[in-house]
């Protein structure tokens, strides 16, 4: 569905992607790890036209979206539903109108079909009843539900997870964890996560995609990964000072 085929991005002088290729399989959910500022919400961005390569091609389904224009990125993205890392409430609206705002956008349903849609959405991330709330009345585990509820709102066929998990204690990391296991299940969607919580990722993934120095250097199922001697692959798993990646 997803096929990045030799990505280079850089920012001035510098280098973020470097020639890097990777295929997201439909139906799966694929992780991508790596360090912090090593480029992962940039790869994200590309994916659904957020940012445009220097060189390299970004295909959806065989079409090259590196050359599209504005409106037809738009289209494209309206496959896509996204999660941020922080949720990305709209705080001045409460919870039922944050996951209506796609729907608004995009249809033209009648204002009683939105509103069965928002309760049937947040109840598939375990929040009924919560409407009316506004974002500052819930913990950060809620919104990241809610968030999760307006990315599915147009029943994408792809999600993408900006670090879902960053920011919550071990058990509501768990609970996300779960949640975007089962929502992949019952929608039969393709996800797409970016994390650095090792327990999660091999928890929730079918593959896992390792991103160092502008590449994927390691890709495979978890098992595969688990058993990985690449030793930059090793570190990183293991979460030791001691090794090839510099720490800085």
């Amino acid at each position: 569905m997803i096929n990045l085929v030799d990505i280079h991005k850089s920012f001035r002088n510098n280098v973020v992607l470097n020639g890097l290729d990777l295929l997201i399989e439909v139906g799966k959910v694929t992780v991508i790890i790596g360090q912090s500022g090593g480029g992962k919400s940039v790869l994200l961005k590309h994916m659904i036209g957020l940012i445009r390569p220097d060189k390299g091609k970004v295909e959806i389904d065989g079409q090259d979206i590196t050359a599209f224009n504005e409106r037809q990125l738009n289209e494209i993205r309206k496959r896509f539903g996204m999660l941020f890392q922080e949720a990305a409430l709209f705080d001045s609206m409460t919870v039922g109108q944050n996951v209506a705002f796609p729907l608004i956008e995009h249809t033209k349903l009648p204002k009683s079909t939105i509103r069965e849609i928002v309760s049937e959405k947040l109840a598939h991330v375990g929040l009924r009843g919560v409407e009316d709330k506004m974002p500052s009345e819930l913990s950060g585990g809620m919104k990241k539900r809610v968030g999760l509820a307006r990315a599915i709102a147009l029943e994408p066929e792809i999600i993408l997870f900006d670090e879902p998990t960053t920011g919550l204690d071990p058990i509501m990391a768990d609970a996300i964890d779960q949640l975007i296991v089962d929502i992949q299940s019952r929608l039969n969607v393709t996800c797409v996560v970016i994390s650095h919580d090792i327990t999660g990722t091999f928890k929730i993934a079918h593959k896992i995609a390792m991103l160092y120095q502008g590449k994927i250097i390691e890709y495979g199922t978890p098992e595969e990964i688990k058993n990985g001697r690449n030793p930059i692959l090793k570190q990183f798993l293991e979460g030791k000072m001691e090794g090839p990646i510099r720490v800085i």
